[in-house]
């Protein structure tokens, strides 16, 4: 027997998280009558409706997007601003895929994209051990104590953040600015601009520029294309990753 939140997520509704919102909602029937017990057991034959709506399973498919500068990291937004799925062909949103986590909206680069909830609880989901890298540009030459307090980790919030791996790319001493590359695995809101902001230093950009082992390499903004099964299986396994990071396993 199958969970109703783990058979709406494989048929790419929504999330399991999201499931349950929709349970609580009232929005979900099992053969014309509305469920309201979370982790309600299905029969094979049993049809499940949201919003009245017949789900039946899809093909789990996987994307990433170079997500420019002004997008909204959602499905949707209520201001009308462009989304990430702005950015998908009708081909690929015909499998009612969303967004893995979030970027800021003034934040560039790799996020990807799925209709699989399980596959996204995997990877932003509070035991996942996927690495994020980001490129950032800040005010000012940052010192070596500096990195290294970004690497022990810094307070936001009352939270302090697990170990980072942080170095210096370059630095424009003409502009006073310089270039860090640092990786988390944390998914913290503005985890990055706030880690920097703690040490005195304004980020200018912000560009993510590997989840995993998925890079922006050539693949231009706005750009989306699928991952290969392979690269999916990587993710996977990476998810089971220690979230505390060491300097040896930054590169893939």
């Amino acid at each position: 027997m199958e969970r109703i939140q783990k058979r709406i997520a494989s048929c790419g509704i929504a999330s399991r998280r999201k499931a349950e919102e929709l349970i609580k909602e009232g929005r979900v029937k099992v053969n014309g009558v509305v469920v309201e017990t979370l982790g309600y057991k299905l029969n094979p034959n049993d049809e499940v409706t949201v919003d009245d709506v017949v789900v039946s399973k899809v093909q789990k498919q996987y994307y990433v997007l170079n997500k420019p500068r002004g997008v909204i990291s959602s499905a949707q937004d209520e201001f009308g601003r462009k989304t990430v799925l702005d950015c998908c062909s009708k081909e690929i949103l015909k499998d009612r895929i969303y967004p893995v986590g979030r970027l800021d909206y003034d934040t560039k680069g790799v996020i990807l994209l799925t209709n699989d909830g399980d596959f996204m609880n995997r990877m932003v989901g509070p035991q996942s051990g996927i690495q994020k890298e980001y490129l950032v540009r800040i005010k000012g030459v940052i010192s070596q104590e500096e990195l290294l307090k970004l690497e022990k980790g810094v307070i936001i919030n009352g939270h302090m953040t697990l170990p980072a791996i942080a170095e210096i790319d370059s630095i424009d001493r003409k502009n006073n600015s310089c270039l860090v590359r640092i990786t988390i695995t944390e998914g913290i809101n503005h985890q990055v601009k706030e880690m920097f902001a703690t040490i005195g230093h304004e980020v200018k950009k912000l560009t993510r520029v590997r989840f995993g082992n998925i890079r922006i390499d050539d693949l231009h903004e706005g750009e989306v294309r699928r991952l290969t099964p392979h690269e999916v299986k990587v993710l996977f396994e990476l998810s089971k990753a220690s979230k505390v990071l060491k300097k040896e396993r930054r590169n893939y």
